[in-house]
């Protein structure tokens, strides 16, 4: 199916929606809804163009420090620990490093806190599952000398018997 007239902008799009609906165009008003994007990234108003995201060219702009963690990983070696400030200089000493090194509001595990939530709704055996690694780690082969010293211990309960 081909529309009659040919849309110049997505303003004449909201017109053709309502005339197809008013005349009973199924076929055109589908095809039109079909036109349109869902994402407004796809629209021309939304581009950001070569500056970069709007967050960025703001922080820019009024000259902000990097945003604050919100959630970090305990395993995470740059993890920021203002705790020893606390106890070492105090209070105004603690407020300031939070100011130039602020530290994660929540610190976990790698584990995201939806899963979490759906693993204690689940029974020990699942959840053992789902934590332990897939493939346990192979034994550790004992050293030669290990291996001896229990060779010699069985021999000795083998002569004793």
């Amino acid at each position: 199916m081909q529309i009659a007239s040919p849309l110049i902008n997505e303003l004449q799009c909201g017109e053709r929606l309502n005339h197809a609906i008013e005349h009973g165009r199924r076929g055109e008003f589908a095809l039109l809804l079909a036109m349109l994007s869902q994402d407004a990234r796809d629209m021309a108003q939304f581009t950001l163009g070569e500056e970069g995201t709007v967050d960025a060219k703001l922080r820019r702009q009024f000259e902000l420090p990097p945003a604050q963690t919100l959630v970090a990983d305990v395993a995470d070696d740059s993890l920021v620990n203002n705790g020893g400030e606390f106890h070492e200089l105090g209070l105004r000493g603690f407020a300031l490093q939070q100011a130039l090194k602020p530290e994660a509001l929540v610190t976990r595990g790698p584990i995201p806190v939806t899963m979490l939530d759906a693993l204690n709704n689940t029974d020990p055996l699942c959840k053992s599952r789902y934590l332990e690694p897939q493939h346990p780690a192979l034994p550790e082969i004992p050293h030669f000398n290990d291996r001896l010293s229990g060779q010699l211990a069985l021999a000795q309960r083998m002569a004793q018997a």
